[in-house]
């Protein structure tokens, strides 16, 4: 399993840990950090209050780790420290020889034998670490050892399952509690309540429920107060419906991406029964959200040019404290590529595979539904009615200004939609000939537009 975000969390022991790792993320913190690629191995010294730093050591291919420090928690706050900046950025870690402790550590890792060893035995450490490895019998190619690896690993799966569903059944309960007491106490200390559950949701594993109910006071505090409750009221329904549906086939990939967390890139690549598609595709927008985690989710939305979804979504996701990345992509920017996509009923949420440049030719947008632009986020509602919001394309209209309110309406006046994010002045009646945007059931996050004067970039 390759080291991510995922992984880490995954091997932390609860939610206070990971809090505990993310405040030892920073440079000064680590005043040694270095890899050995060819061993899988990556290892620092984290300096501590005491005198000495803690050394700090985990080995890439098979998630093991050791650390100085006396904690009782494994893994430690500075291993899950260690792995997090290693997974987020790993060209500060010098390559350099691995040192007599690490070598160490590996030994009585993988040596088989009681016996202390002698100063012959110590004339391996001259050796290169592969060498000392084949001198060395594995466990790992033990079958009883395989055996008692996959049973652990086989009980690892259960916990984690019943931690799953304990922590949904405490979410239900904990919903039913704010409409029992009334959602405007709710809505008066909806920070402190969310932020509660979501830290009891992380500790049982369902760290894709704990983020929704995280950002829910940051999607609710700039609505006026009648939006707000009925908003509050919309999505802890809709968190209700999804827990449910999970909880009665915990197996399904989308529920349980949107329960606990995400497959990994790599078993995305190597699963032959996702779905591939390979097309031209335009970037039509980016979204950059600071979470209230400390991490920043990156979207960049493509519009199909040709056969297959008509839209998807890259997502990325890195620390706070690492800055802003720079895009991969431009605005606007045509190319050619296959994209995998997440298993789901209304595919979305993609990787990028083989990417080529487009032509020089731009290709024209594809035609909206002319009779009901919402069709395709109404049926992406009936196949899962869990999701808040979903990308459209809009028929030709323009802007319109009714009040405080900015609307688009198409050139027919059958259709108009309120619009959150405020276009720039310079298109204000202009002409569309074609709009992309996010609707989430009452308004309209524009991403981008076309007209005669050509593309307009819209979101903020």
């Amino acid at each position: 399993m390759p080291l991510d975000h995922d992984a880490i969390t995954a091997l932390a022991p609860d939610q206070a840990s990971l809090k505990a790792a993310n405040g030892l993320t920073k440079a000064k913190k680590w005043p040694l950090r270095a890899q050995s690629e060819a061993d899988h191995l990556v290892w620092g010294e984290c300096q501590g209050s005491g005198a000495n730093p803690y050394r700090t050591v985990f080995d890439t291919a098979n998630h093991s780790y050791k650390c100085t420090c006396p904690s009782r928690k494994f893994p430690c706050k500075h291993v899950l420290a260690l792995m997090w900046m290693f997974a987020d950025d790993p060209s500060p870690f010098q390559p350099d020889a691995v040192p007599d402790w690490v070598s160490d550590w590996l030994g009585r890792r993988r040596t088989t034998g009681s016996k202390p060893a002698d100063s012959a035995d110590k004339s391996a450490v001259g050796k290169s670490l592969d060498e000392a490895r084949v001198e060395t019998p594995d466990k790992l190619t033990d079958p009883k050892v395989e055996a008692r690896r996959q049973a652990a690993a086989e009980k690892r799966a259960k916990d984690t399952e019943a931690a799953l569903f304990a922590a949904t059944e405490d979410l239900q309960q904990w919903i039913s509690d704010q409409l029992r007491t009334g959602l405007a106490g709710f809505l008066h200390d909806m920070t402190d309540r969310c932020r509660s559950i979501a830290a009891r949701l992380v500790d049982g594993k369902a760290q894709a429920l704990a983020g929704r109910l995280d950002e829910l006071p940051a999607k609710l505090m700039p609505l006026n107060a009648e939006e707000r409750l009925e908003t509050a009221l919309l999505e802890l329904g809709k968190i209700v419906i999804l827990t449910k549906a999970w909880r009665k086939n915990p197996s399904d990939p989308e529920l349980r991406r949107s329960v606990a967390t995400s497959e990994t890139r790599e078993s995305l690549f190597e699963n032959p029964a996702v779905l591939r598609v390979s097309s031209h595709w335009e970037v039509i927008g980016e979204e950059i959200v600071t979470r209230r985690d400390g991490m920043v989710s990156q979207a960049t939305w493509l519009l199909n040019l040709g056969e297959g979804p008509d839209f998807a979504v890259l997502l990325d996701f890195f620390q706070a404290s690492l800055g802003r990345r720079s895009s991969a992509f431009v605005m606007g920017e045509q190319f050619e590529a296959e994209l995998h996509f997440y298993p789901a009923r209304m595919p979305l949420r993609a990787i990028l595979g083989e990417r080529k440049p487009g032509g020089s030719e731009k290709i024209v947008w594809p035609s909206a539904n002319g009779s009901d632009p919402l069709t395709p986020f109404l049926d992406a509602q009936d196949a899962a009615p869990w999701l808040t919001r979903g990308p459209i394309l809009l028929p030709a209209g323009r802007f319109c200004r009714a009040g405080t309110d900015i609307w688009w309406q198409s050139a027919d006046g059958q259709h108009a939609l309120r619009i959150v994010n405020t276009p720039p002045a310079h298109v204000a009646g202009m002409q569309l000939s074609s709009s992309v945007g996010l609707w989430d059931g009452k308004r309209l996050s524009l991403l981008g537009a076309q007209s005669n004067w050509g593309r307009i970039q819209l979101h903020d």
